[in-house]
């Protein structure tokens, strides 16, 4: 939906442009050409109207992304990943990757064999996840945390392997079962079998995520 100010300035301009408002038609007009800011907010209207919607965009920004290649060049692919990342920033976005059944199709990029594709995947992931348990919890139920240890760790490719470590950082944090999770997928020259690290223990958490930080950077 429109946000509050939007829909304030739509009505504000509705009333404004009443013919009560006005003393005759043929001012409001010359009004209007002088002054076009005073005209009703393009987004309020075009939602109010029908226009796309935040769920609309995020699914032309997927069928972009796992699109053949023939018919979506990886430039415009990445300029979806660009459009879908952004519109997940908003948690109630961030959700609606569940019940839009997208997160199949976005663990499926971490496998893709172009470098800009798992970069993206990983990114986004890491987006969702921040600060947000209900897409922790996904993270942890569709397998992500062992493709992410996995890319982490053994990427060829470095900003794969940083975004990897991301995602993770952001996927654990205060979220136990996502942690015990990653205590099992990563090498112990990582993580020792058995350490056990609380999920809420900032300090634990970031002595691992530094370790795999400064393998990202090395390998």
């Amino acid at each position: 939906m429109a946000d509050q100010a939007s829909l304030n300035r739509l009505l504000q301009w509705g009333i404004e442009n009443s013919d009560a408002s006005r003393k005759d038609s043929t001012t409001q007009f010359t009004d209007q050409q002088r002054d076009p800011t005073r005209g009703p907010n393009a987004a309020a209207l075009a939602e109010l109207l029908g226009g796309p919607s935040d769920a609309d965009r995020m699914r032309e920004a997927m069928s972009a992304i796992v699109a053949p290649i023939d018919q979506v060049d990886l430039e415009n692919k990445l300029i979806a990943w660009d459009n879908f990342e952004q519109l997940i920033e908003q948690i109630d976005n961030a959700n609606n990757i569940e019940s839009l059944g997208m997160w199949p199709p976005l663990l499926q990029q971490l496998d893709s064999p172009e470098p800009e594709m798992r970069k993206m995947a990983a990114w986004c992931m890491s987006t969702a996840v921040q600060n947000n348990v209900k897409c922790q919890e996904k993270l942890l139920g569709v397998g992500a945390i062992p493709k992410l240890a996995k890319r982490a760790v053994n990427d060829e490719n470095q900003a794969v392997r940083k975004k990897a470590v991301n995602a993770l950082s952001s996927g654990v944090r205060n979220y136990q079962p996502g942690m015990d999770e990653l205590e099992k997928s990563l090498p112990e020259s990582i993580w020792s079998r058995g350490q056990g690290l609380d999920a809420g223990d900032m300090d634990s958490v970031d002595e691992v995520i530094h370790k795999l930080r400064d393998q990202a950077v090395r390998s």
